[in-house]
């Protein structure tokens, strides 16, 4: 695993910027995995910000859903499909027919789990999938004590959560699903590149029990550590419990700029 610190959110959002474009220029038909959120927002400016500017052709990349809320239709505006074409496929230029995602609204939840697996595998696999974590550890919605190899499933969301999303729902908490599809851990760990963006102290004890505890479902962003390609972006803030700091500094600042994230 490899720890990069970084001033502060909006030098995370370039640098992997920088790494999606890279990726772009070798595999321009990339399968891109996105995640909502805050976080990922300055990766997704950055990036539009390359693409306006030329610098990197994102016509031909794919993009796919990390995770969706059930029992809300595709095209209601907090749907997570809704937040990743205005977030991500608008801002790149991208056709909505380049995105996949799990169809939260279907009759047969188990079934849409099962069929966005194998979506996933039949478009070649996730070249690059970013990820947000939570401050108990979690990634997409696996929440602590998920199992490390899980597949995209049904999850119930915490009290917690609920509260926390109701912002997104004019603060009524009665509108927020109690359900959501997320891929599980073990589909996020087939993605060839892992990259974790996790930026304020409120994510500093996450990302010290992630990157230096062991490995175990109690923490599942923990998973990351068997990753055989995984990126954790921190900013300062979000590195302040870091023992390894110091060595995660030298390791980067000696690293040849050719071999990228």
């Amino acid at each position: 695993m490899e720890v990069v610190i970084v001033p502060d959110a909006a030098a995370g959002g370039e640098l992997i910027a920088e790494a999606v474009a890279g990726l772009l220029r070798r595999k321009p038909d990339a399968l891109l995995g996105v995640a909502t959120g805050s976080t990922p927002l300055p990766v997704y400016q950055a990036l539009a910000g390359l693409v306006r500017g030329g610098a990197v052709d994102a016509s031909r990349a794919r993009v796919c859903q990390l995770d969706e809320y059930v029992g809300l239709p595709a095209g209601h505006p907090e749907s997570y499909r809704s937040v990743v074409l205005r977030e991500v496929v608008e801002p790149l230029g991208l056709s909505p027919d380049a995105f996949l995602g799990p169809d939260g609204s279907a009759p047969d939840v188990l079934a849409a789990c099962e069929a966005y697996d194998a979506a996933l595998a039949s478009a070649g696999g996730v070249d690059l999938q970013l990820l947000g974590i939570g401050t108990d550890g979690h990634i997409g919605f696996n929440e602590p004590c998920s199992s490390l190899a899980s597949r995209t499933r049904i999850k119930t969301l915490t009290e917690q959560t609920r509260v926390d999303n109701a912002r997104f729902f004019g603060g009524d908490i009665s509108q927020v699903p109690h359900h959501v599809i997320t891929q599980g851990i073990g589909t996020i760990l087939e993605a060839r590149h892992l990259v974790l963006l996790a930026t304020g102290e409120g994510k500093a004890e996450a990302i010290a029990q992630t990157v230096e505890g062991p490995v175990a479902a109690v923490v599942p962003a923990s998973a990351l550590q068997l990753h055989p390609h995984a990126t954790v972006v921190v900013d300062e803030a979000a590195a302040s419990e870091l023992k390894l700091a110091p060595y995660f500094r030298a390791t980067f600042a000696a690293k040849p700029d050719w071999q990228g994230l």
